[in-house]
This record gives structure tokens, sequence and C-alpha cells, in this order.
């Protein structure tokens, strides 16, 4: 089942969208919005299941599924905590700001608490006020969850998936190694995140298997590719291992967003990868571009996203047609 939340209202206008993402019918007559859904997930689920079989044999009086009329599934939430699964991609980031990797970083996850009181929507700008902040794009794979206890274990954790999507968590680069320095975290250097026009049920995917989504991760900017990592290589902490970080000293409310961090692969040497130019699968995100530069040519060739850059990430079946829809978005002056 896909599900998406077209624009109006703060929290949007819950929609079911075809398999092939054509077509649409809004879910008022069942419940208005996602959050609703997620908040009563055992009533509701059958009842919109229902939905989308009808809209898939034509029963239900659809629409033309437009991408640019959708906000992100959950236009706001009451929590996001993005966590950091790729262990080479800390490596790598760390590494262009001189900081050592700690072994601790691949037995227990990174994690981090974003802004969730509102997210952009897959094809809304990215607004910068100030290129000199370095902001940088980063493919994800985020999961909504639904109510998880206190001290859930993995398996536990895993089974509160709900549904599974992509995400831009947009970094401003520049602004992060002065705020961790003081030793409380992200926060400014951390602005709107943007989620994928459609977010889709689990047992729909046929790259989830063990708690990650197996699948190339195609990044793109101004219409060059950058990256198609693999999401189910290289990811260090499944889904269900992060959820159960996630909640060990607090329980996880419906709707709850836990994302992945940026999709990084390493090469076939077991070194940061290539360029896709040169034969690799490149990268997710332009921090990590930026430090290969650095290591091979002694500074960065790349700049940072800044008026009137495009980027689009997307993620396709093994048919080559598109899972989640496009996160397509122009960066804006602010």
């Amino acid at each position: 089942m896909k599900l998406a939340s077209l624009k109006g209202g703060r929290d949007g206008r819950l929609a079911v969208v075809s398999h092939d993402l054509a077509w649409c019918v809004e879910a008022q007559p069942i419940v208005a919005t996602l959050q609703a859904a997620l908040d009563d997930w055992a009533a509701y689920e059958p009842q919109l299941r229902a939905l989308a079989v009808s809209l898939e044999t034509g029963g239900a009086p659809r629409r033309r599924f437009h991408e640019h009329d959708a906000a992100s599934p959950l236009p706001r939430a009451y929590q996001w905590a993005d966590g950091s699964a790729y262990v080479n991609h800390v490596q790598l980031v760390r590494r262009a700001r001189g900081a050592e990797t700690p072994a601790s970083f691949w037995t227990e996850p990174l994690m981090y608490q974003g802004g969730s009181d509102g997210f952009l929507g897959p094809r809304d700008p990215i607004p910068l006020a100030d290129p000199a902040w370095g902001c940088d794009l980063e493919g994800e794979v985020a999961v909504i969850v639904g109510d998880v206890p206190q001290g859930a274990d993995r398996q536990t954790a895993l089974a509160a998936v709900r549904l599974v999507m992509l995400a831009n968590d947009v970094s401003l680069r520049n602004l992060i190694p002065e705020e961790l320095g003081k030793g409380f975290g992200f926060f400014q250097s951390k602005p709107a995140s943007a989620f994928s026009p459609v977010a889709v049920t689990p047992d729909e995917l046929e790259g989830w298997r063990d708690g990650k989504l197996h699948g190339a991760l195609e990044m793109e900017l101004n219409g060059t590719e950058l990256g198609c990592a693999d999401a189910g290589v290289d990811m260090t902490f499944d889904f269900g291992t992060l959820i159960a970080h996630a909640a060990r000293t607090r329980a996880l409310s419906a709707g709850t967003i836990v994302g992945s961090g940026t999709v990084s692969n390493r090469g076939d040497d077991g070194g940061p990868g290539r360029p896709v130019a040169e034969g690799g699968v490149g990268y997710s995100c332009l921090a990590e571009l930026r430090t290969v530069e650095t290591l091979a040519y002694g500074a960065p060739r790349t700049g940072f996203l800044k008026a009137g850059d495009r980027v689009r990430i997307e993620m396709r079946d093994g048919r080559r047609h598109s899972i989640f829809g496009a996160i397509e978005q122009d960066v804006a002056d602010s």
C-alpha cells in the first residue's frame, strides 16, 4: 500500500496512491490524515488496504496523482530521530573535519533528534539565507513507526515499522563543527528536511529484507548523477536496531520518524569509494565527495549547494519504476 499527504492544512489530506503512482483517491471518508491513521493503525489499516484494492481495480473514484501536489507524508511529526547507520559516511565526514572515529561507533548507533514541527514538501524549494553556511543534501531511507514501548528489543521494534520513505536531510556543513564543539549537538546546522511524495508499507517493497531496504538510491545534482549507492549494503545498523536504540529509555509514539542517516557504500578496496564518473557508486551527499576530492587533490573541487541548484533523490524497482516518487528541490534564496 502506498500513502501520500496532499497539500492542504498543516497535516495534509491523506490519500491512497496506486502502485504505479499514476492515480490516487483521498481517504477522507475513512480517516483524514496520516497521523490519525497511525494513531489507530489496527482499525484503519484494513480499511485503507481495501481502498487501495478498489483504486487498483477501478472501483474507487480516482484522480491523477501529481507529485508536486504532495506534502511530505507526515507534513509535521511528533518526533524525528535520525540515525547514522552507515559508518563509512561517519568516517568520511569526521575525517573532513579532522576528527577520529571512536571504535564504539561500530557497535552502538549514533542518533540525533531533528526538528519535526514542519517538513519541506518533496518539491518545495530548499531555503538558503547564506551560501557560506555550506548547504548540503543527504539522501536517506526513513521509516514511520507505530507505538514502540520503552525497552523494546530489535524484533519488537522492527514489527512497529508501518511505512518506509526516502529523505533529504538538509545539512549546513559549515555550522556543524562549531555547534558540535559546544558539546550539545545539532540545532541550527539541521534545518527542515524533506521526504518522498509517497510512503510505502514494507510488504510492498521487494527490497525490504531484515530491516534494510535494498536498492540503489539515485542522487542527482543539476541533472548529473551524484550517486547510486545501495541502501542495503554497508548499513551497519538495521532499522530494528535503530528503533530499539531510540526506545531504550523512552517509549516512541505512533508517527515517530526514524532515519537511516546518509546512505554510503565503501569502495571495492574497502576505501571511501569512487565517483560515478570513475566507475564507482558515488555519494549521497556533497561532504563525502569533497572529502574524497581532498584526499586525491589536496582540496575539495566541488562547492556546496547554491541558489539555482537542483537536487533529485529517487529509488526504482527491478522494472525501473519509481517506488516512492522523487524528491526534487531547487535551492532558493530565503
